[in-house]
């Protein structure tokens, strides 16, 4: 059997970076590490509940997260940020967003601020093409057809190569299995390669599904 490991933990210090940025002593760590998850959480369940989903798209890229002693700096990486911006009190729901947040962590002594920050092609990153796929299930949409097209998304964003699996109970079939598709190049032993990955759950009337994405974007000298 093949071992596997997280593409993204593979590459650190080489092509990938940490999301989040910020020292603690090992008696304060696990603190600031369920800090970071309850952030993360607020944010996607906020965005879910504002946001104009027309292609059930939610958009979120990731989310950085910058700790100092008296500032939590938070950047939303988003495709489509006119979706949280737009319709009756679009302006206003970063700050609303900022002052729920701090009241959920309870940061009395920081101060917290949130940013968005706008990519350049959203469907060149993998978990804005995990929740397309996701949308694509939910609507009954036959699974070839939604790794065909996300497949196409991702190649007029110009990358270099995608991989689509997707596990579980595919067309509501009695037994479970595993589906994948492979465009261009994702050589996932080389470090140099930067790839992005992600896993993402999606619920059906059958059960859940998996669906893991990793994309080659460039390949460093």
């Amino acid at each position: 059997m093949g071992q596997k490991i997280n593409p993204l933990g593979f590459r650190l210090g080489a092509t990938q970076g940490h999301h989040s940025l910020w020292f603690a002593q090992p008696q304060n760590y696990s603190e600031g590490l369920q800090e970071d998850q309850k952030i993360r959480d607020w944010i996607k369940n906020y965005v879910q509940k504002n946001i104009q989903i027309s292609s059930g798209v939610e958009g979120i890229a990731c989310i950085k997260i910058q700790k100092r002693i008296d500032l939590i700096q938070v950047i939303i990486y988003m495709g489509f940020p006119k979706l949280l911006l737009e319709g009756k009190g679009g302006p206003r729901r970063i700050e609303e967003l900022q002052i729920d947040v701090q009241k959920e962590i309870n940061c009395v002594n920081r101060k917290l601020n949130i940013a968005l920050t706008r990519i350049t092609n959203p469907y060149g990153h993998p978990n804005i093409l995990a929740e397309f796929i996701a949308g694509q299930l939910k609507n009954r949409v036959s699974f070839r057809k939604a790794m065909k097209k996300a497949i196409e998304l991702t190649e007029q964003a110009g990358t270099k190569g995608i991989q689509v699996q997707i596990a579980g109970r595919i067309d509501g079939k009695e037994i479970a299995r595993v589906e994948w598709i492979r465009e261009g190049r994702v050589p996932l032993q080389t470090i140099r390669a930067k790839i992005d990955y992600c896993s993402y759950a999606v619920g059906t009337i059958y059960g859940v599904l998996g669906i893991k994405i990793w994309i080659f974007v460039d390949e460093e000298a």
